[in-house]
């Protein structure tokens, strides 16, 4: 019996290996987003002179939001793999990001949920500058939406702070 339930064990272990295709996927998506961004900075760069201070701000606004949700799939990808599939071994390597490190499911539940707030505010942001072409349901609803994404991150902030102090309380 004690074999089989090894053999079981062993197989749910190696299941990790089915979220490598999602994570090599979201490389896929990272090199096609970049592909938008010099789209749009090309198109910034070529339209510049014809540009108003508000379109041009729009458009670095895109940029920048194009950046952090690259961003966001660089701590999914690299953070994800190293959590839940295999550890990455490059500690020597003089590129390593900091927050590599210290990265577990915990933390990267917490990066994750800061980087949509980030999104988020960018996109909020955009409406802002853009306010008088915007509908006031649009830019309430963004409003809203925002709102939930703070709401959740101060949430799970504070779930990750009692779950750690209770870990620490009870000595692991």
């Amino acid at each position: 019996m004690k074999t089989i339930e090894r053999a079981i064990e062993n197989f749910i272990f190696f299941s990790r290996w089915l979220q490598l295709p999602v994570y090599l996927g979201l490389i896929v998506a990272s090199i096609l987003y970049t592909f938008k961004f010099i789209m749009e900075l090309w198109h910034l760069l070529a339209d510049f002179s014809a540009m108003t201070e508000n379109t041009i701000m729009l458009s670095i606004l895109g940029l920048i939001d194009i950046s952090m949700v690259i961003n966001l799939l660089v701590i999914v990808f690299i953070g994800g793999y190293s959590t839940f599939v295999s550890k990455i071994n490059f500690e020597s390597h003089e590129d390593k990001p900091d927050w590599l490190s210290k990265i577990n499911a915990s933390s990267l539940k917490i990066k994750l949920i800061i980087s949509l707030v980030s999104i988020s505010g960018v996109h909020l942001l955009k409406t802002f500058i853009d306010i008088h072409n915007i509908p006031l349901q649009d830019a309430l609803l963004q409003i809203g939406i925002h709102m939930v994404f703070i709401l959740s991150a101060l949430l799970l902030a504070i779930t990750d702070k009692i779950m750690h102090s209770d870990e620490a309380s009870n000595g692991h």
